[in-house]
């Protein structure tokens, strides 16, 4: 039961990134908004950490808060039509 759910979160989250990467391209989307994503993906790859993980506990935390801070920022800022948009898109193809 577990690895099946954990399989569809990972088709679920494959989808939220097509949906991304049809907002970031899209002409709609804010420069802001496409900034702070460009940010939040950036600080998830980046081989080091600005507080490094060996710290105990907020080592970890950081990634925790500031990747989704990023973005829930530049969602906010997205008009919800562009999304909605994108959405349809990745479901219909």
């Amino acid at each position: 039961m577990g690895i099946r759910r954990f399989i569809k979160g990972l088709k679920g989250l494959r989808s939220r990134i097509k949906v991304y990467k049809l907002v970031m391209k899209d002409k709609r989307t804010p420069k802001a908004a496409k900034v702070l994503l460009a940010l939040a993906i950036g600080y998830t790859l980046m081989p080091f950490d600005l507080i490094p993980d060996f710290l105990p506990i907020i080592g970890h935390v950081d990634d925790l808060i500031i990747v989704p801070l990023l973005f829930y920022f530049a969602i906010r800022m997205i008009p919800k039509e562009v999304i909605e948009e994108c959405e349809r898109m990745v479901e219909g193809g």
